[in-house]
Order: C-alpha cells, then structure tokens, then sequence
C-alpha cells in the first residue's frame, strides 16, 4: 500500500463522492469519501492524502477553504488539489487557481479525465518542484 496514491474526494453528494472513489480505486489508488468540508479536514490529518478532489459548492464548507485550510496546516507537504465541480464558468476557474488547485474540472467530467489529473498531480510531484502541474503550462 506504501506507494499506491492516497486520494481523499470530498463531494456533499455522497452518490457523486462514491463513484469518483470507486473509479479511483479501480486505477489503484487508496481512497477515503468524504461529505462535508469539517469532516474532510479531520479525515485529512489522519489519512494524509496525496490529492484531494473537491466539490467546490458543499455546505457549511466550500472546497476553496478545504484547500486553503490544508495548505495553511500542512504548508509544503498539503496535498494537492483537484477541483471537481459543476462551476464551469471563468470567474470559478480563476478562484480554484487562487485557491491554489491543480486541476479545475467541470462535472459531469471524463471518467480518465478524473483519473489522469489525480494521477498527474502525484506525477508532477515526482518530478519535483517548479514542475508545471498537469493541464498548465
């Protein structure tokens, strides 16, 4: 299990968090689902995910601060960011990459889509840093 990716996906619809884990398991990933902003926070400190995918609109808790609050307790080792959302619009775009995300993608996405940027962001850590992450630059 030491170097299978850790993935935590976050979503307020537990329908859509379970087949995003499930999917990801299926690519070899460890996997924990989650449905609120707290809980994931809680969950991240103890199971320590590589990447996070985020619902960004969820209650009480928005993905947006789920990142920023992983960032500002984890600093360099936070996990990285998938935002996997029905916002589609620029503004949205925009806020995910000032959150600090690796990835923004609209749902309902590509199945591989979701599999290749959980599996980009571990690859683009591998490479090290200043890397571009995958989908920019």
């Amino acid at each position: 299990m030491g170097d299978r990716i850790k993935v935590l996906c976050v979503d307020d619809n537990r329908e859509a968090a379970s087949a995003s884990a499930r999917l990801l398991e299926l690519a070899g990933c460890e996997v924990r689902a989650v449905h609120d902003g707290p809980t994931a926070l809680a969950v991240a400190r103890e199971f320590r995910p590589d990447v996070c995918v985020l619902d960004l609109r969820m209650p009480g808790m928005s993905g947006e601060e789920v990142a920023r609050r992983l960032q500002e307790e984890c600093g360099e080792h936070a996990p990285r960011c998938v935002a996997l959302t029905g916002l589609w619009d620029i503004d949205s775009q925009h806020r995910t990459n000032n959150a600090g995300f690796d990835e923004h993608l609209v749902k309902p996405t590509d199945p591989e889509r979701l599999v290749e940027a959980v599996l980009g962001c571990k690859l683009d850590d591998a490479v090290g840093p200043g890397a571009p992450a995958s989908g920019q630059g």
